[in-house]
């Protein structure tokens, strides 16, 4: 099977995920040019002095007009507000499809500022770190790691085909959603993971007993953990949260159920209870690690990432 190819890619944002593209692009030999834009010209440049790309414009109506493919990795809050300002850019046939976490807001967005000729698939890569940023990327960050397409109705399979075979190239194992299953998924695995991790590590800064040396200072693997997910990018996770809102209500309140009686186990000292949660919780660890989807290593394989974002 002959390598994917496009003639000009434009990346709309270059943070992790929009360097880390370009980065794979490059190896990878998956364009011609890399036209790059985002809104800071102080990022502009960083992503310019680093060589991610062929050519550098603030401006995305400008870095689209020639472009095959369109790649947008803004916040999802974002993304309605770049559809608008590109429509009247895109060329004939170009493929536009984005990374957000969302999917069902980004569509409602996206979709009425499209012009008709243009093929939109929404995308979703499921690949990150705590870290932000052009210096941030890696190509590596999608290799076996699931992207997930949620197509609508109507889309040219030869289009889908070619975004798929894109994702492929960069290392990614692909899958396809219904935008609405997408974000009750996501919520789970995802969002609401982050959502926690947030108020642990906020109600853990907030103890009047505990003074924030002693926090850093007698951290616990556990803990650590949590504040990784807590050093997420808060523009990013704003957006998450207030687009995609009722998925993680619905989640937030099951969880609070379960811990309701996981509350109850423990009040009563019921040691069987605790056991067969514990037992069933850490096998679903072993599973993802049996999927490839993680590393059995102390720290879970983040150091070697953080190497290449320093």
């Amino acid at each position: 099977m002959s390598k994917i190819h496009f003639e000009t890619i434009a990346l709309i944002g270059i943070g992790l995920i929009g360097s880390s593209l370009a980065r794979v692009i490059k190896r990878e030999g998956l364009a011609d040019h890399i036209v790059i834009s985002t809104r800071s010209e102080s990022t502009l440049k960083r992503a310019e002095a680093l060589g991610l790309g062929d050519s550098y414009v603030l401006d995305s109506a400008e870095a689209v007009k020639n472009a095959d493919l369109v790649i947008i990795s803004v916040p999802v809050g974002s993304s309605g507000d770049v559809a608008r300002h590109i429509a009247g850019s895109l060329k004939a046939g170009a493929i536009v499809t984005d990374v957000g976490s969302t999917k069902g807001s980004v569509i409602a967005q996206m979709q009425p500022e499209l012009p008709a000729h243009v093929h939109f698939i929404p995308g979703h890569p499921l690949a990150g770190t705590e870290y932000s940023g052009p210096d941030a990327g890696f190509a590596e960050l999608f290799a076996n790691r699931w992207c997930i397409l949620t197509p609508l109705d109507g889309t040219d399979p030869a289009a889908l085909d070619r975004l798929t075979k894109f994702w492929e190239a960069c290392g990614s194992r692909l899958d396809t959603m219904d935008p609405v299953h997408h974000d009750r998924v996501l919520a789970i695995v995802s969002h609401l993971p982050h959502i926690i991790a947030y108020n642990i590590v906020g109600t853990a800064s907030d103890l009047e007993e505990v003074t924030n040396s002693e926090v850093i200072k007698y951290s616990a693997s556990g803990f650590r953990d949590f504040t990784r997910l807590a050093a997420s990018d808060p523009t990013m996770w704003r957006d998450v949260c207030l687009h995609n809102k009722d998925a993680i209500l619905e989640m937030l309140a099951r969880f609070s159920e379960d811990l309701a009686s996981l509350q109850r186990s423990i009040r009563w000292g019921d040691g069987d209870a605790l056991f067969d949660l514990f037992t069933r919780t850490r096998a679903v660890r072993r599973g993802i690690i049996d999927a490839g989807q993680e590393v059995d290593a102390p720290d879970f394989g983040r150091q070697k990432a953080g190497a290449k974002s320093a």
